[in-house]
């Protein structure tokens, strides 16, 4: 296949100053044998309608070369960040010949962060669904092995160990299949924090929740923050706080949302951790170790991000979202 020729970036510019230069210096020197003959009022005013067509001529090549194939390229990048599953639409004009290099480098990117994406949710599929079959299987076993009365007590003992094990491998199968779709789901939209503080309120009734900002805009869809929220607000319910601060401050770049509670708080051996998936340390209470990472993978799904502040009274974490 025959490759399109592109010029070179320097090309392009160098050939608009030239053409602005010598359009300049051409119309001095026709003004001045031209005024003469044709009169100055005509020579200028003949000059001026030749000097802008040849103005606009250079200003649609510089649109045609450089700003289109990058504001292609913006929206190409967009479509990747808001709609990951959808077909990729690349651009088709790139323009220079560093304009293309670089549009291809993103495109080649995209394409490897997508099938990188689709390998892992494929991998994930497969291992919940092989698992489902074994763990109904274990969980009728012992169903039937409790019913059996010749049993001692110890062997009882070692049934129930085998169906709470049966029991934490749903919990894990289901917090993986939770995961893949927080990295997914979009929640389009904005929100604030007193759309949802009667929706949070009415989750968690124990919970003394104080809000501040409540009125700035929040760059993520309400269904998407109530799913980080109530995750965020469950851990502090099921640690032991009492009282819950949510505070939201931003300018025009960025929107920090911030939660403190006043429990126990994140060891610091804990703390390197807590957003690994299946880290826990309430295994035993049933904890899957997922709910940071579905919480990760929803905001990094909105260009956002979590981390946990150091904080002596407490938990505390921190949400930045771009504005940009």
């Amino acid at each position: 296949m025959r490759r399109k020729w592109r010029p070179s970036l320097a090309f392009v510019l160098g050939g608009a100053l030239c053409g602005t230069l010598l359009l300049s210096l051409t119309g001095l020197v026709a003004f001045r044998y031209l005024g003469p003959e044709l009169g100055y009022r005509n020579t200028a005013v003949l000059l001026a309608v030749i000097i802008t067509a040849a103005t606009a001529v250079l200003g649609w090549l510089l649109v045609r070369l450089l700003l289109r194939p990058i504001f292609a390229l913006e929206r190409f990048a967009t479509q990747v960040v808001r709609h990951p599953a959808d077909p990729l639409s690349p651009p088709s004009r790139f323009g220079t010949q560093e304009l293309g290099t670089t549009a291809q480098r993103v495109i080649d990117m995209a394409e490897t962060l997508r099938n990188r994406e689709t390998t892992i949710r494929s991998f994930s599929d497969h291992v919940t669904h092989e698992l489902k079959t074994p763990v109904a299987t274990l969980r009728v076993a012992t169903e039937l092995l409790r019913d059996d009365d010749t049993l001692s007590a110890e062997n009882l003992r070692l049934v129930d160990q085998i169906a709470g094990a049966g029991v934490q491998m749903e919990q894990q199968i289901d917090a993986m299949r939770q995961v893949a779709r927080a990295r997914e789901s979009r929640h389009e939209g904005v929100t604030c924090l007193n759309a949802v503080q009667d929706a949070l309120s009415s989750d968690f009734p124990t919970l003394e929740m104080r809000f501040d900002g409540g009125d700035l805009i929040i760059p993520i869809g309400s269904n998407g923050l109530l799913v980080v929220l109530r995750q965020l607000l469950g851990n502090a319910q099921e640690h032991g706080a009492q009282v819950v601060t949510l505070s939201a401050t931003g300018d025009d770049t960025e929107v920090i949302l911030r939660l403190g509670d006043d429990g126990p708080g994140i060891s610091s051996g804990n703390a390197a951790r807590v957003f690994d998936p299946f880290f826990t340390t309430k295994r035993g209470q049933g904890g899957t170790g997922m709910g940071l990472s579905i919480v990760r993978s929803t905001l990094r799904a909105h260009g956002a991000d979590i981390s946990l502040l150091p904080t002596h009274d407490g938990a505390a974490f921190s949400i930045c979202f771009s504005t940009k």
